[in-house]
């Protein structure tokens, strides 16, 4: 029987109800995090309304730990466990958001024996019958640790970046067939509903490209004029083909970028903190021309907030931030861009909101 050819919205709804399914288990290792903290006892403390940096020293947690709370409440508001006050547009900048209790997060206070479902939620959610990585990241909270090391390598002792460099070949494979499957998902999407960002260049380098090169591959077809190469680690470009159109550079994106008119940063971004990004993005720089030459970046990754404002779309957004912990990364709004874009020594930026829970986005030198 032949396949009926689905469209563009319909492939990525369909994308978007796997993804929304696949991170549901992040809602209930959230919830696990906050009953540990006790934050709707923190939150009632304050009268049912309290600041991020209240909850916090109610908590006894110091203030580095705000931005990893922040990202928590964010996703326990979405759900409908607390709700948020944002401060108004007018309000000077020092004004902070109010969380609140709901009635979902009244039934979480201790001093409400008769109503509590606290022990009840404790057990389903507890580390005898959950994921260890709701343990995990409460850990991330409570100790100290050092600043490079991820929800996951506090468990290990490295993070999942020194098991790939360590040439661990299983974790390799692993990690190229989720980029790759990706990128077969993805890239004619982009291709279908955005191939202007290609328009204008001669050249384009795709960092991280993997061993396949999937995505320079079907964007040279798309584009026969355009000179495509990957850059990527020596042993990851060591198991690229031989043959094809696409050039394979073996590098390291922190060292050095190969020059073209634009440089192809597909969900790499997500994966580093600002510090980073911004080395990135300065190695960027440095070798694509000016703007009115074609030279850009363009990135593929998520803009929590942007794209369609549903609620499945939100929650996809900010669930995917709370499993990026695992890998010390991080899912940024457009303020965050914005703040690295501009350290980078980039001008202007434009943000495409037409890939579900991802956007694309033209950095401008």
């Amino acid at each position: 029987m032949a396949r009926t050819e689905d469209s563009t919205q319909d492939l990525l709804q369909a994308h978007l109800q796997l993804w929304h399914d696949s991170l549901g288990y992040i809602r209930s290792l959230v919830l696990a995090v906050a009953l540990d903290l006790g934050i709707a006892d923190a939150i009632h403390h304050h009268g049912g309304s309290a600041t991020l940096p209240q909850i916090l020293a109610k908590i006894d947690l110091n203030q580095s730990k705000l931005p990893v709370l922040r990202r928590l409440m964010n996703t326990l508001t979405v759900s409908g466990t607390f709700s948020i006050q944002h401060p108004a547009a007018s309000s000077a900048g020092g004004c902070e958001a109010v969380y609140r209790l709901t009635a979902a997060s009244r039934l979480l206070l201790s001093d409400e024996s008769s109503t509590s479902l606290t022990p009840h939620l404790s057990m389903m959610l507890g580390p005898l019958l959950a994921s260890p990585l709701g343990t995990v990241v409460s850990t991330l909270l409570r100790q100290d640790a050092p600043p490079d090391l991820s929800a996951l390598g506090l468990a290990q002792g490295e993070t999942i970046w020194d098991v790939a460099d360590n040439n661990d070949a299983v974790l390799n494979e692993s990690l190229h067939d989720a980029m790759a499957s990706d990128t077969r998902f993805l890239i004619p999407i982009v291709l279908k509903e955005c191939s202007e960002v290609f328009h204008g260049i001669n050249s384009l380098v795709d960092v991280g490209g993997g061993p396949s090169g999937s995505a320079a591959t079907a964007i040279a077809a798309a584009f026969p004029h355009l000179k495509c190469s990957v850059l990527d680690l020596p042993h990851v470009v060591a198991q690229a083909p031989s043959d094809g159109n696409v050039q394979f550079n073996a590098g390291d994106m922190f060292q050095s970028i190969p020059p073209a008119n634009a440089v192809f940063l597909k969900w790499i971004l997500h994966d580093w903190d600002n510090e980073e990004c911004i080395k990135i993005l300065k190695n960027c720089k440095q070798v694509i021309p000016p703007r009115d030459a074609g030279g850009k970046v363009i990135i593929i990754d998520m803009v929590v907030g942007s794209g369609p404002s549903d609620v499945k779309h939100k929650e996809t957004q900010v669930l995917f931030d709370i499993l990026m912990m695992a890998f010390n990364g991080v899912e940024r709004d457009e303020q965050e861009w914005k703040k690295i874009f501009f350290e980078a020594g980039f001008k202007d930026y434009k943000i495409i909101p037409v890939l579900g829970v991802r956007s694309i986005i033209e950095v401008y030198p």
